[in-house]
């Protein structure tokens, strides 16, 4: 083993070196890196761990250091924590033991003055400006910082006083003894630099006393001023506010006296010198500030460079846009003109909105013996096996898929955007933001029945409506269309495959995503990355993105390339991270997007980009120079107690709630979910059982029907499928047919589930059913796709007027 290093003293009260820990009997002492800062002493296994594991932390200021022997020494906290410590020599035992004495002194000072900081000064006025407070807060801490240093030498003096008592009295007991001359000499030349060195600590000790009590008398002086300062202040405040009342009365009696012309109506339009418009253009000037190159400090961002989207080098200054415009601004103008004018006309009445609900039963604890699953399935046909709702949680994949929709205000700030490369900013945001829900999200949602639906009817709240439908069973296919009253159009279809890779499985979303725009038309389109399910024979599930997304303007060619980097052991980057940089059609890079899918998404204008050095695996990087990031898009806190409810957000908490009017293929009727979700799994399971027997029998049915449709009446009691092949069909026909999301499972080995759901084919593939379906969805239809090239089920129209009139009758019975 290789000598330890000796402690080292870094600047800010830093103390970092090896000792030797005990452990156990059975490993002994094992050599730890100790750090002492700010009053905690904590320990790693190596200087590398500093940045990501700390072993265990102690208080000093609660702590009692004892001596043991030459280099044994204990740390104990008063019994909840002991550290038995070894240094490597007597003099790195009393280095160390210095070290503690002194950062235990401080904390102890440090602890003192926090309990009295509040007597020590006067209160502060809740009223006074906010500059004197910075600078009284500056003052105090000044003082502060002060007291606290002259302390530390005081217990440096301490310190001294006791060594050198020790020392003096050791050479002492040396000049005693019959030595020789020279000897003696030696000794009381020690002594004399001992005492020399203690006469010094004290003169500065006396110094900084005196400069500390100087210190004090000017802090009266200071805090007087300011508390001049602070009233003047609050007498200026009630005067500005006494003045804007006055003004108030005056422009409401002009507004009842006169009508006002258009130019002053909408200052962004006439308006030169009036009060308000100057309010709006400054506002203007502080969201185009972002994009002033003399205001920001310009700030490097390296990302990798990929010559599909780079084609340039070089200056890549892109123009100036804001973010909203001057019709907008006109319309704030006018909500607030009518509501500070009494006499305008006001609604008649407004029907209150709707409190949704924001908890529900809370997941109850049951025990799964996965053993008891496993030998029922013996002699049984694996269509025939129900898997429990252990592993699902009270929501169904239309439901999950409308979760998209959470942060629809990015699209809504999107579609006030004049320019395509901002509002592409703010689509790519939302592409992130709908994996946000998934990270504790390990259960796994209901598959829909063939012709469930779930409407999510949020105009009044949030001004947009969102339709869900399962529109294929083989492959499973879900069709969703969301539009909004604030000019935007999204609408996707999703099938999902997925393969198991023995630790992980990983779920391929397949189909696209589009956006369309109303006012500038812009159409953009995506895929979905791939989730990977971690842990699934063995541990804890956790859930990770990771691919790479493409978000392309078909009509202006913009695009925006994403990456979501995969977590690694090894890797220095935060987790779940994400990138991407936003380039036009000549593939100049505009905009820089980072952060995480997780908490939150900011993006940065790029002013100037050039090619740096090559990076790590041979690609030349572009090192972009940008202005300060701001943040585009955060993720909202999960609401209390989420852990117990299924670690649903605010949004997912209301999806199942019960309402009147909806379709009767909906998910909230679903009796089997309701069931679960009130913690009766016992009867859901029943339930569920019966749903998927009941699509069996549908689907036997139309397969009948769809082979009398082909055949002559003689041929079709001859060409009706046997008991064999229609069994064969009922495999395909399972509620559970291929994995849609990742399942769940806390008790033990959780590769059963999986196996289970991917039963109908090799990686989770449907078995091929002997005739086709002829089933129709009711409210999408499939058509083929001119911007994307692709086939999709777009939504036909008619759900929302058969909601207004109440008429149902065209909608199957499925539950």
């Amino acid at each position: 083993m290789s000598e330890p290093k000796s402690p080292t003293l870094t600047p800010g009260d830093t103390y970092k070196g090896w000792l030797f820990k005990w452990t156990n009997y059975i490993k002994g002492y094992q050599r730890r890196w100790f750090v002492l800062s700010n009053g905690l002493l904590s320990y790693y296994r190596t200087q590398a761990e500093m940045g990501h594991t700390c072993r265990g932390t102690i208080n000093l200021a609660t702590a009692n250091i004892a001596v043991e022997d030459s280099c044994n020494f204990v740390i104990s906290n008063g019994g909840a924590q002991t550290y038995h410590l070894k240094a490597s020599s007597e003099v790195e035992r009393q280095r160390w033991i210095t070290a503690l004495e002194l950062a235990k002194a401080k904390a102890v000072q440090m602890q003192a003055e926090s309990d009295d900081s509040g007597d020590d000064f006067p209160a502060v006025s809740p009223n006074s400006g906010q500059g004197g407070d910075c600078r009284n807060t500056e003052i105090q801490s000044t003082l502060r910082t002060l007291n606290s240093k002259v302390e530390d030498l005081a217990t440096c003096n301490d310190l001294i006083v006791k060594h050198g008592s020790a020392l003096q009295r050791s050479l002492s007991e040396l000049e005693g003894l019959r030595v020789a001359v020279d000897m003696g000499e030696k000794v009381k030349q020690v002594t004399e630099r001992a005492t020399l060195f203690r006469i010094t600590s004290n003169a500065m000790i006396n110094a900084c006393r005196d400069f500390l009590s100087m210190a004090q008398s000017h802090s009266k002086r200071w805090q007087k001023a300011l508390q001049t300062e602070r009233e003047q202040r609050i007498r200026l405040e009630e005067t500005l506010e006494q003045l804007a009342k006055q003004h108030n009365h005056l422009e409401r009696a002009f507004r009842g006296a006169t009508v006002l012309p258009p130019s002053f109506s909408n200052p962004a339009l006439g308006n030169k010198g009036g009060v308000s418009g100057k309010a709006d253009a400054s506002d203007e000037d502080d969201d185009n500030e972002f994009f002033d190159a003399m205001e920001e400090p310009a700030e490097f961002i390296t990302v990798p460079a990929d010559p599909k989207y780079h084609r340039r080098s070089g200056s890549n200054i892109s123009g100036i846009s804001s973010e909203t415009g001057t019709d907008d601004q006109s319309v704030n103008f006018d909500e607030l003109s009518l509501a500070s004018n009494p006499e305008s006309p006001q609604p008649l009445e407004l029907e209150p909105v709707r409190q949704r609900r924001t908890r529900i039963p809370d997941k109850p604890n049951y025990y799964l013996n996965l053993w008891s699953i496993m030998k029922n399935c013996i002699g049984k046909e694996l269509s025939k096996i129900p898997m429990p709702v252990n592993f699902n949680e009270p929501l169904s994949m239309l439901q999950r898929l409308s979760e998209d929709l959470e942060y629809y205000e990015l699209l809504d700030k999107a579609a006030k955007c004049h320019s395509s490369l901002e509002q592409m900013c703010y689509v790519a945001a939302f592409t992130v933001s709908s994996y946000s829900t998934t990270v504790h999200r390990t259960g796994k949602p209901f598959n829909p029945l063939l012709g469930e639906t779930f409407e999510l009817d949020r105009h009044r709240e949030c001004g947009y409506r969102s339709l869900c439908e399962q529109v294929s069973h083989h492959p499973p296919a879900a069709a969703h269309h969301a539009f909004s009253e604030k000019g935007w159009t999204l609408r996707q279809e999703i099938t999902l495959a997925s393969k198991f890779r023995g630790k992980y499985l990983s779920i391929m979303p397949l189909g696209s995503i589009q956006c369309i725009f109303e006012k500038s038309n812009n159409h953009y389109s995506w895929k979905k990355v791939t989730t990977t399910v971690h842990n699934i024979i063995v541990g804890k599930l956790w859930i990770d993105q990771s691919g790479e997304i493409d978000v392309v303007n078909h009509k202006t060619g913009d695009r925006c390339h994403l990456k979501f980097a995969p977590y690694s052991y090894f890797s220095r980057d935060v987790p779940r991270k994400v990138t991407g940089v936003v380039t036009d059609k000549d593939g100049k890079a505009h905009y820089v997007l980072s952060g995480t899918w997780d908490e939150k998404m900011e993006f940065s204008k790029i002013m100037q980009s050039s090619k740096g050095e090559n990076g790590t695996e041979g690609k030349q990087r572009t090192v972009y120079q940008t202005l300060k990031a701001k943040e585009i898009w955060r993720k909202n806190p999960l609401p209390e107690g989420a852990e117990n409810m299924y670690y649903f957000s605010s949004l997912a908490l209301t999806l199942n709630e019960p309402e009147e009017g909806v379709a009767p293929t909906d998910s909230r009727r679903r009796p089997d979910q309701r069931l679960m979700e009130e913690g009766h799994w016992d009867e859901a399971n029943a339930e569920k059982q019966r749903l998927e027997e009941k699509q069996r029998s549908t689907r036997r049915e139309r397969e009948r029907e769809a082979v009398k449709a082909a055949s002559s009446p003689e041929e079709a009691d001859a060409k009706e499928p046997a008991p064999a092949s229609s069994e064969i069909s009922d495999e395909t026909d399972t509620e559970d047919s291929p994995p849609h999301t990742p399942v769940a499972s806390p008790y033990g080995p959780s590769l059963f589930p999986y196996i289970m759901e991917g039963r109908e084919g090799p990686y989770g593939a449907p078995a091929k059913s002997a005739h086709p379906d002829t089933y129709q969805s009711l409210w999408f239809e499939k058509i083929d796709d001119p911007v994307s090239g692709e086939m999709l089920h777009i939504y036909k129209g008619g759900y929302w007027e058969a909601k207004e009139q109440g008429n149902w009758d065209m909608c199957p019975d499925i539950f």
